[in-house]
């Protein structure tokens, strides 16, 4: 503890003796456990009053934003607009732009600096990260590239080993030169009308508990309303016709704007972006890279801000109007099948100004190549089984009750320890009772084994219980389906005329849209690729690509998709390279 408190006095010199008393107390308990992070990385967290305080990477302590809310001058803070909290807690680094630049100008950092990052209103900080560039190449590049590399945010899975309480709502500090300038504003606006200046309070009291993680909005536009509430703030108000216009939009509640948003995006990209050989096209696909495309600039969509609260349900109004057809092609993955073209609604609607064809098309384009697919989470899980049920009924389970692999290594382990079951010669093993010996030995190993290793034990339990999966996809609900998820499946078959075929199968359980890696191999490869039913599976389809182009395939799933490889099978039969002689 001592050694710790010394680290933290190094690492954070602005702590005074007493605060560092507070943050690593003599008596009280203090916990240290190893967690890793999606890249492998071994992290040690320091936790106290059960909330993580500090976290060690590579012998290099950072502290938590639960630190932070309490000592929030502890790091050199730069604010952003609180929508970019969503993308941050999605894992996404801080980029400049987004950066809002204060009248007393950035802290002085330099390359490598740990920094804060709080909200626009609120001096509680929301992030912690490594700053890319000092504040004089900041300012040098235009506020533009990434500023800085985030290592941990509010709403994260550290955030969450603690008791997941929200930011505490501090006010930011005054500084002299700001104090004079909010002086010399308000001199300036005695006598003009309260609706005469442009103000960004709604901006600043937006509740982070009430943001959604669950947008797929793309990085263009989260820029586009940051650069339009800048100038809403540093601009005077315009002229009396925009204001007219503003207050008429405004006359709506914030809902039936959003909804009227939605239904403009929606029927603009079914004018303009979708083609009838699109189709099936993932209402993921459709929503992400069709209709934000054609979100005007400055605006958001927001499906949770809306009265259908999920695009499904808008997705499902849509086809009581019979504009077009949704179908789940598979569990829990829906897809656009058919769209009425004809429909009146669809012919009657208006593309709005600014949005040429031409510029729609390059827009189009240009958000294809922007859209980054993220592959889904997939967590292993099990079902306890009627034949399991009374090594789980003292954890107060049940048949069919759902856990993960460390929820059923933690029950075993309490279940040994409480009936004293490990042995007392050799702590490896576990003693078998007639509970461990009913579940999960063979009826011809039951009078030979008495003793069980740990690893065999919890092995043999987690063979013995229903195989589940859950998937995630972004942006969407989980979804635990029955069994092992099927891997993607590449296999090479022989056509007429002994020509070889890459077929590729199971695209639709990753969140992958058939159509379009089809169109990304015939690109890559520059052979023809078809999509055909898949035979025995009801409502898939396979890819189809002439020649063995599973070289290709591979490098797409694995360096471009960071698809797993333990979930992607046949990879093994693509053509040996032949030695240049």
């Amino acid at each position: 503890r001592r050694k710790l408190r010394s680290e933290v006095a190094a690492a954070f010199p602005t702590l005074s003796t007493e605060q560092l008393a507070e943050l690593v107390p003599n008596k009280e308990e203090l916990n240290v456990i190893k967690i890793y992070s999606h890249k492998g990385e071994a992290i040690t967290v320091y936790m106290n009053h059960r909330n993580p305080i500090l976290f060690e990477v590579e012998k290099v302590l950072y502290p938590t934003v639960y630190t932070l809310w309490v000592y929030p001058d502890l790091l050199p803070a730069f604010a952003t607009w609180p929508p970019v909290l969503q993308k941050l807690a999605g894992g996404a680094d801080l980029m400049l732009p987004g950066v809002v630049v204060p009248p007393s100008g950035l802290p002085q950092v330099q390359r490598g600096t740990l920094c804060a990052v709080t909200l626009l209103g609120n001096r509680a900080p929301v992030a912690v990260g490594v700053a890319t560039m000092s504040t004089e190449e900041m300012l040098a590049a235009g506020m533009k590239g990434k500023g800085f590399a985030v290592l941990h945010t509010h709403l994260d899975h550290l955030w969450e080993y603690g008791d997941k309480s929200s930011p505490p709502t501090l006010a930011p500090l005054v500084t002299d030169s700001a104090a004079k300038e909010s002086d010399g504003d308000e001199e300036e606006l005695q006598g003009k009308e309260p609706g005469s200046s442009c103000c960004p309070e709604p901006e600043q009291h937006v509740d982070i508990r009430d943001l959604s993680l669950k947008d797929r909005d793309t990085c263009a536009e989260l820029l586009g309303k940051e650069e339009l509430t800048e100038n809403r703030a540093a601009e005077p108000a315009e002229d009396a016709s925009t204001e007219d216009q503003q207050e008429a939009e405004d006359s709506r509640t914030p809902q039936e704007q959003m909804d009227a948003l939605f239904n403009q995006c929606f029927f603009h990209a079914l004018k303009c972006k979708v083609k009838k050989s699109d189709l099936p096209l993932l209402t993921s696909t459709f929503l992400g890279s069709h209709m934000v495309s054609c979100c005007p600039a400055g605006k958001q969509l927001d499906i949770k801000k809306s009265s259908y609260k999920k695009f499904s349900k808008f997705l499902q109004c849509m086809q009581h109007q019979r504009i077009l057809q949704v179908k789940e092609l598979s569990k829990g993955v829906e897809s656009i099948v058919d769209v009425d073209w004809k429909h009146p609604d669809i012919k009657a609607f208006a593309v709005p100004e600014g949005f040429s064809s031409a510029s729609a098309a390059q827009d189009s384009r240009s958000e294809d190549r922007e859209q980054v697919y993220r592959a889904p989470e997939i967590i292993p899980l099990y079902g306890v089984s009627t034949k399991m049920i009374p090594l789980f009924q003292e954890s107060g389970h049940r048949k069919g009750s759902i856990l993960s692999s460390s929820e059923v290594r933690n029950i075993i382990i309490n279940y040994v320890k409480s009936n004293e079951l490990v042995d007392e010669t050799n702590k490896n093993f576990v003693k078998v009772n007639a509970i461990l010996c009913d579940c999960l030995l063979d009826k011809s190993e039951q009078d030979e084994i008495s003793h069980l290793k740990w690893d065999e034990l919890l092995s043999r339990c987690l063979e013995r219980l229903r195989p589940l999966h859950q998937v995630t996809f972004p942006g969407q609900e989980p979804v635990v389906r029955k069994g092992n998820i099927e891997p993607i499946d590449i296999s090479i078959a022989q056509r007429s005329s002994n020509k070889k075929v890459t077929v590729i199968k199971n695209l639709e359980l990753y969140g992958l849209d058939p159509q379009c890696v089809a169109n990304t191999l015939q690109q890559k490869v520059q052979a023809s690729a078809t999509i055909s039913p898949a035979p025995g599976a009801k409502d898939r389809v396979q890819v189809q690509i002439q020649g063995n182009q599973i070289h290709h395939l591979a490098k797409m799933l694995l360096e471009e998709y960071q698809l797993p490889r333990k979930y992607i099978q046949g990879l093994e039969k693509a053509p040996k390279l032949g030695r240049k002689k």
